[in-house]
């Protein structure tokens, strides 16, 4: 079988591409490539924001450029038996359609158009809604639809549902091995602090939670009584991420021992940074950090926080960076929904979406029981190294292939 990715995505900004496709080479499935990287001026803290924002005209000549060398590149490729078109490619599907007329096309389709107004702002909404009919006729077009929670396929319209697979985000290997890397081989004790953790309530167990105890022998991080608590935040500050709960939070944690990284840029940044306020702890403020440096930085953390947003986006996604902190060895703040609680089960921490004091209460008692987060970190990257893996994520979506591949052989 041979697939091909295809698009202007960029895997600097986006790693999503670039896991798939580790993933289905693990899985000894040939897989070329084409790509223009396009570039999005919504990239985040891994690409330096630009000095000032491209015109409409401009941009749209940048567009034609990549789509020509696209189309170019194509033409020269072998024919592939399935092509995967990167995320945010609902242009790129229609041409992939035009170029590999007959080829099964698969969309990676992480967000919808209402998804990226809720990120990028209100003020961007009505812009956003006139683009709605490019994301529907993007879907008909594919023969599969990869999405990242079973929640986010559940907003699919019900005949679209039967074309979608979950295949979660998963992290890219350079994240595990930042995490091999800042391992100090340092016994991590085992128990839980103060009251007994949550209980998962209705999501089942993850299997790999199960065994996260046995496997946490393969992590062993650096354990530092009378240190502080290093707390790390990465991410735009968009309604989903919720920063202002972070910042809330924050200014909360006034004479305990812990030092906060916070990471991005944002509609919400300022107001983030108001709310922290100056009973904080150290906070150390970063607008942008290279994405060859960000993994090694977020090893040198003890905890990463996910998400805290209260919006219909933000209770059915896992982001990226849950699973890229697991990957590096940290332990894992996060909102408690489903996806998030379903995917880490007892290797996460979990507070309310939204609440800022309960944020503050775990950050508190965890920088007053150096062991717990050493027992928390070793439990997230043992999950991590036999779940988040390219060749675990895949998996699902390999199935489909084959039997999409197999089908037309016959």
């Amino acid at each position: 079988m041979r697939v091909m990715a295809f698009g202007t995505y960029d895997t600097t900004v986006h790693p999503r591409v670039g896991i798939l496709v580790e993933g289905l080479r693990r899985h000894g499935i040939e897989v070329v490539t084409c790509n223009v990287p396009l570039g999005h001026m919504d990239a985040g803290p891994m690409v330096p924001p630009p000095s000032a924002h491209p015109g409409i005209p401009r941009q749209r000549i940048r567009h034609a450029r990549c789509i020509a060398e696209l189309v170019a590149k194509a033409r020269r490729a072998p024919r592939p038996d399935v092509v995967i078109v990167g995320y945010q490619g609902r242009l790129d599907i229609q041409i992939a359609r035009r170029l590999f007329p007959g080829v099964p096309l698969v969309l990676d389709h992480l967000e919808s158009v209402d998804d990226v107004a809720d990120r990028l702002g209100h003020a961007a909404q009505a812009e956003l809604r006139k683009v709605d009919r490019i994301e529907q006729a993007a879907i008909a077009a594919a023969r599969l639809v990869l999405v990242d929670t079973e929640e986010h396929r559940r907003v699919l319209a019900p005949p679209q549902r039967d074309r979608a697979v979950v295949v979660p985000i998963g992290a890219a290997p350079v994240w595990f091995d930042a995490g091999r890397a800042a391992d100090r081989r340092v016994p991590a004790p085992e128990g839980p602090f103060g009251d007994a953790p949550a209980e998962p309530g209705a999501h089942s167990r993850p299997e790999s939670a199960e065994r996260a105890g046995e496997a946490a022998a393969d992590f062993e991080p650096d354990f530092r009584p009378g240190e502080d608590l290093r707390v790390i935040s990465v991410g735009l500050y968009s309604p989903v991420q919720g920063a202002p709960v972070i910042g809330a939070a924050l200014s909360r944690l006034d004479g305990y021992p812990i030092t906060v990284t916070m990471i991005g840029r944002g509609l919400q940044a300022q107001r983030t940074k108001d709310l922290v306020g100056p009973n904080a702890p150290r906070v150390t403020w970063r607008t942008w950090v290279p994405e060859a440096e960000l993994p090694r930085l977020v090893a040198a953390h003890d905890v990463c926080l996910g998400v805290f947003g209260t919006g219909a986006k933000a209770l059915r996604l896992v982001p990226n960076k849950v699973f890229q902190g697991a990957a590096a060895g940290c332990a894992v703040l996060t909102s408690d929904t489903a996806p998030q609680r379903r995917l880490l089960g007892p290797a996460g921490l979990f507070v309310p979406a939204g609440d800022s004091d309960a944020l503050a209460d775990v950050l508190r008692r965890l920088a007053q029981h150096p062991p717990e987060v050493a027992r928390l970190r070793a439990a997230a990257v043992a999950l991590a190294r036999e779940r988040f893996v390219p060749e675990a994520v895949v998996e699902p979506l390999v199935e489909r292939l084959r039997e999409i591949v197999d089908k037309g052989v016959r």
